[in-house]
């Protein structure tokens, strides 16, 4: 991702956004605006900088800004609490050396005491990382997500959302989902430029899906925390989950996100069946993989029982 291009993108979508009557401006500018929002001046006015300053901002100069020139920049542009710290995670990636953002030649690998941790909750939990990988999971966060684990490859939330027909049924909510997925994917752009596996990927998905292209334009972006979901399983029907994103010690770039039910409710009773389901997926998986010769000695065997 080119730095300063995404600097001047994020900042000129948010400022078109933003109304003069929004940010309590008493007139319109006057004349004929040329452009849906606010002006560079306007904003320079407001940020209490020259134009000539913020012009250089915009175009990608945003690394010498203080906190309180950004801060003021969230005030004037509305930014919400992920935009705000997009913007501060962009500033911090022009203005950081390059030797100080090269990525490490290998990505750590999930430890067996994350994989001891999974295997320990009775509720589905995978572990993802920044391009949205599914790297880890217990069994019962396999069976949550069958879509994405039979894909091809590595399990990826993002490719299944855009490139993969069974999404549109799987996510009851699918606009929501990749608009979503878009903007997980742009906030961890801003935080590492350098990621190319993150580059190559979105490259990917914007050659594959017009889609995609058009919702990665808008620049939106979105930390993944804590909210709700909802899921039409092809084996246990709708599930209302509440998702809850643990970071891990030691590693940035990776996540721990689990699925809970409220008690008592049709989701906790599909999410309890939904282990079951599981257990039945793979005996007839190993019983596909055993082959004819297998099934016919099981039914030789009952047949002398």
């Amino acid at each position: 991702m080119e730095i300063k291009r995404e600097v001047r993108d994020f900042l000129m979508s948010r400022r078109a956004r933003v109304t003069p009557q929004m940010a309590g401006l008493p007139y319109a500018g006057g004349g004929d605006r040329r452009v849906p929002g606010l002006r560079r001046e306007e904003v320079a006015m407001l940020a209490g900088v020259s134009v000539e300053y913020y012009t250089r901002m915009e175009r990608g100069a945003l690394g010498g800004a203080s906190e309180s020139v950004l801060e003021a920049l969230v005030w004037v542009l509305q930014l919400d609490d992920d935009e705000r710290a997009h913007l501060h995670d962009l500033a911090r990636s022009v203005g950081a050396p390059s030797r100080t953002r090269e990525r490490p030649g290998r990505e750590p690998a999930v430890t067996d005491a994350v994989q001891q941790v999974l295997d320990s909750m009775s509720v589905p939990a995978v572990v993802m990382n920044t391009r949205m990988d599914l790297v880890a999971a217990n069994d019962l966060g396999r069976a949550l997500y069958p879509g994405p684990f039979s894909m091809a490859g590595q399990a990826n939330f993002a490719r299944f959302a855009f490139l993969d027909s069974r999404a549109a049924d799987f996510y009851a909510d699918f606009e929501g989902a990749k608009n979503f997925t878009v903007s997980l994917l742009r906030a961890a752009a801003g935080r590492d430029p350098l990621d190319t596996e993150l580059s190559n990927l979105i490259g990917e998905l914007a050659a594959r899906s017009q889609d995609f292209s058009a919702r990665w334009g808008k620049h939106n972006v979105h930390r993944h925390t804590q909210g709700r979901k909802t899921f039409h399983h092809p084996g246990v029907g709708t599930l209302e989950l509440v998702y809850t994103d643990l970071a891990l010690p030691g590693d940035p770039t990776i996540s721990m996100t689990t699925y809970t039910a409220a008690p008592d409710s049709p989701s906790a009773d599909a999410l309890e069946l939904l282990g079951a389901w599981a257990r039945t997926q793979q005996e007839e998986q190993g019983r596909a993989e055993a082959g004819p010769d297998s099934r016919e000695q099981e039914q030789g065997s009952a047949h002398h029982g």
